[in-house]
């Protein structure tokens, strides 16, 4: 379980994203429309790369797909250190995204293999939990290298070095023949998925939870320079402050799911959500807005591993499948963004971000509806 677990914490590092938008848009000196095609451009890929990955997968096994997934990841990492201009940063981050894409299709499956089924949504939780770590710790590594080491794209390096040192925790601690079998996917048989309608919600849900996150990442430095007129510096950590709550929240929800029931537990995380978004849009101090950010990332913490389980239960025979087309909605992030973006550049921040809330509705009505 370890090198797997340690492969959400590389998971993690796509949401660099959020944080790098907004120094590529001071570096370049982007339009939000423009500077918003980072985003883009790494989730884009999710739709693109899950299913043949889980046609992939099923021909040469999960271990193997994780291992090219972090070797991609790695490259990703190596690109602005060396060429630091707008088209290479874009090629960094489609790589970073076509790499996480990979990751993310074989390793919850990889999960949901060794663990007994009752248990799959608190140990994706705990995975989840990891992940976040990692996303609170990228803005938090950004401006410290910004600070101390004079420019920010430093966190390449460590992020590069982590990410070998994955690759080799799994080529050396999960055997190459693994146990179980593997049932072959195929476009057809994951498309066919969706003729299913829980299952079609489900990817829908998915891909509102991944843009409410990556539009949050994305827009909370920018709505606290807009409202309250302090640094990116200082503004980034609002960033960090959003995933400190998600990682205390998916910790809290790794204990919580193993005791409580996934469905009124997901009702009230999104209730919530909702009233704490709808906060953060009125208020217009800092400490209150903090406190809204927080309740948002505890709120939406969990949202994500209980969808994907829902999943994952409806068709336990079928986990590539239902893998490569729940990750396919990952890239809710790269439709989102964007049409923030639009309504950003002509009506605010917070027009933007009402999107989000339209988001936040859809995923209520998903709890209400589950049985």
């Amino acid at each position: 379980m370890f090198p797997i677990l340690f492969g959400f914490f590389v998971m993690g590092f796509v949401d660099v994203v959020g944080i790098a938008t907004n120094y590529v848009k001071r570096d370049f000196g982007l339009s939000d429309t423009v500077a918003n095609l980072l985003p883009m451009m790494v989730f884009l890929w999710f739709a693109l790369f899950s299913v043949p990955t889980g046609v992939w997968m099923g021909r040469h096994g999960r271990r193997r797909t994780v291992i090219v997934a972090l070797a991609i990841t790695a490259v990703a990492m190596l690109i602005p250190l060396f060429l630091y201009d707008f088209v290479c940063v874009l090629l960094a981050f489609a790589l970073l995204g076509i790499g996480n894409t990979i990751l993310q299709v074989s390793l919850n499956p990889m999960v949901a293999q060794v663990v007994n089924p009752e248990r799959v949504t608190s140990v994706l939780t705990l995975g989840q939990f990891i992940k976040a770590v990692s996303s609170f710790l990228g803005p938090i590594i950004a401006g410290a290298a910004a600070s101390f080491w004079g420019d920010w794209k430093w966190i390449f390096v460590v992020y590069a070095a982590t990410t070998l040192l994955s690759l080799l925790w799994v080529r050396m601690a999960i055997p190459a023949r693994e146990e179980g079998s593997e049932r072959e996917a195929s476009f057809a048989s994951t498309v066919a998925l969706c003729k299913d309608s829980r299952i079609l919600m489900l990817f829908f849900g998915i891909l509102c939870i991944v843009g409410i996150d990556v539009g949050l990442n994305t827009t909370i430095p920018k709505l606290l320079m807009e409202r309250l007129a302090i640094p990116l510096r200082e503004a980034g950590l609002g960033s960090s402050l959003y995933f400190a709550a998600r990682t205390g929240g998916s910790f809290l929800g790794a204990i919580l799911l193993a005791r409580i029931a996934s469905r009124p537990f997901l009702r009230g995380s999104m209730l919530v959500a909702i009233l704490a978004f709808i906060g953060l849009l009125s208020l217009g101090d800092l400490w209150s807005m903090c406190a809204m950010i927080v309740l948002v990332g505890l709120a939406c913490s969990n949202v994500f591993s209980i969808l994907f389980a829902f999943a994952l239960e409806r068709t336990p025979e079928r986990q590539n499948e239902i893998s490569a087309l729940m990750i396919m909605g990952v890239s809710g992030g790269a439709l989102v963004t964007p049409c923030m973006g639009v309504l950003a550049d002509g009506f605010g921040q917070v027009a933007g971000l009402l999107l989000l809330l339209v988001c936040m509705l859809y995923i209520g009505f998903i709890s209400l509806k589950v049985r």
